[in-house]
């Protein structure tokens, strides 16, 4: 869905901000490398193909970017907003913000906000509710973890898809399927099963430096352990991230297999923070872009 923002506009100061399209990727993964940030080229295809974005452009060069993805009429997601080092302060942030709540609409918006972005996010009006910790090392051989009473875990079917899809959207309160999907077409991903039903799932993808698990869905912190396990026993001794939710129970089992907490942003909203069901958790997100 590139480039389906109808937005182009210029500033005094010879800022030029206009939709984002498939030919300004390569400038948009190297501006993301200047600031230190892990997404390969491809990451940046992910996320891109999924939703709309905008550019910040100054002399010819991309200097800035956000994206924004619409899971639905009620409830939107903003991210990969990068400005340059040599440009900040000019509010070219707050101008390409601007500009996807504009297109958001009378959408809910929900964020992660890193600690440099905060007092931005909070002009805008999005109110802080919460923290993800980002946790990344060498993955180590976990001990063997079984799942609860009549579980167990099994490779993804050919007809799961649907049945993830709700899974997702009960654990995340997001109706963002179409992500999903394009996640289980291109990632690994192994199934929580009860008695013949999926009840959880976890996905394994390239990513950054290595690979990422995320979403992990799962009806209890057991079996989210199991889920989690399955991957870093395969991925033992290569770099392995995932990011959780504090407070969700994982932090020093993850630290003990060799994931260490290395770095936390905020969960942020503006309208209405995304209901989630009670009976299946988000134990890890798909990624601190998508939620």
């Amino acid at each position: 869905m590139i480039g389906e923002i109808a937005l182009r506009e210029t500033s005094a100061d010879g800022v030029t901000l206009r939709p984002l399209e498939a030919a300004d990727l390569d400038a948009a993964h190297a501006l993301s490398v200047a600031v230190r940030w892990p997404h390969r080229l491809e990451d940046w295809r992910f996320v891109a193909a999924l939703g709309q974005g905008l550019v910040a452009v100054r002399d010819g060069e991309v200097v800035g970017t956000a994206l924004g993805w619409h899971w639905d009429a009620n409830q939107a997601m903003v991210g990969m907003v990068i400005v340059a080092p040599q440009v900040q302060g000019r509010r070219i942030g707050q101008r390409l913000m601007q500009g996807l709540l504009d297109n958001a609409g009378e959408r809910a918006v929900m964020l992660h906000a890193t600690a440099e972005g905060r007092g931005l996010y909070e002009r805008l009006g999005f109110v802080r509710h919460g923290e993800i910790r980002q946790h990344q090392g060498q993955a180590r051989q976990a001990p063997l973890l079984m799942p609860g009473a009549g579980e167990r875990l099994r490779p993804l079917g050919r007809g799961d898809s649907d049945r993830l899809v709700e899974l997702d959207a009960q654990a995340s309160g997001m109706p963002r399927g179409a992500a999903i999907r394009a996640l289980l077409d291109t990632a690994e991903t192994v199934v929580l099963d009860r008695d013949g039903e999926a009840v959880g799932f976890a996905v394994l993808r390239r990513f950054g430096r290595g690979h990422a698990i995320g979403p992990v869905v799962a009806p209890s912190l057991a079996s989210a352990k199991a889920l989690i396990a399955h991957w870093s026993n395969l991925c033992a001794g290569k770099f392995l991230r995932i990011d959780i939710e504090a407070g969700g129970g994982l932090i020093e089992w993850l630290e003990e297999i060799g994931l260490r907490r290395v770095g936390m942003v905020a969960i942020m909203s503006r309208g209405e923070i995304p209901r989630r069901g009670p009976e299946t958790g988000l134990y890890a997100i798909l990624s601190q872009a998508l939620g």
